[in-house]
């Protein structure tokens, strides 16, 4: 059902504190759990704001305000726009190749999207959401190995990845990874504070592994 847990073994010593190294790793995974609805990894919205290029904030600045954002809706203006500089690639050829992977979604040819991706990371190997589009893909394929090694490739490049760590935490808490979970939940909390019903999963996480305050 589920391809390649081996393959992992890197992205949990790269992302997460306190896990594993390399040649431990290996095995550090049960088998998958049986059934049960999971949750999807964060993805941009289907509208982004226009970026110019010569008039934009940098994504510094972006993040700055993405934490001090006063409330949720202010914080999703600031989400959409580093969503939108994520979303840019720079470059004509992968733009044309990201607009073919998402017909292919649309079309519910998964394969194909996947393919394209395979053929843009190639290409514009420093496009994040590439890595990103990718791991989803692999997600919604149930290939779990080759969506943890994709996003530990998004967070190379860009560590302040709040979906890239959401993904993480997704993966790590279907495998009954709960400390690894609740560390990468909370790393993406402390890039975007307002991040939908990631409070709740942080708060649900913590009683589970350091118990109730008394």
């Amino acid at each position: 059902m589920i391809a390649g847990f081996r393959a992992r073994a890197l992205a949990f010593a790269l992302l997460l504190p306190g896990l594993p190294g390399p040649a431990a790793a290996q095995d550090v995974l049960p088998p998958a759990p049986p059934g049960g609805e999971m949750l999807e990894p964060l993805q941009p919205p289907d509208t982004l704001p226009r970026i110019d290029a010569d008039k934009t904030r940098g994504l510094d600045f972006l993040f700055d305000a993405l934490k001090a954002a006063p409330d949720a809706e202010a914080a999703r203006f600031i989400e959409n726009r580093i969503w939108a500089q994520w979303m840019r690639s720079g470059s004509d050829t992968a733009g044309l190749l990201m607009s073919r992977v998402r017909e292919a979604v649309q079309g519910q040819d998964l394969d194909l999207a996947v393919r394209l991706l395979d053929a843009l990371v190639q290409v514009r190997p420093d496009y994040v959401e590439g890595w990103n589009r990718r791991a989803t893909l692999h997600f919604l394929q149930k290939d779990f190995s080759r969506a943890m090694a994709d996003l530990e490739q998004v967070l190379r490049r860009e560590p302040r990845h709040f979906g890239a760590l959401s993904g993480v935490g997704i993966i790590l808490q279907e495998f009954g990874r709960d400390q690894g979970a609740l560390d990468a939940f909370r790393r993406a909390l402390s890039i975007h504070p307002h991040l939908q019903r990631v409070p709740e999963i942080v708060k649900r996480l913590s009683e589970k592994v350091e118990g109730r305050d008394i």
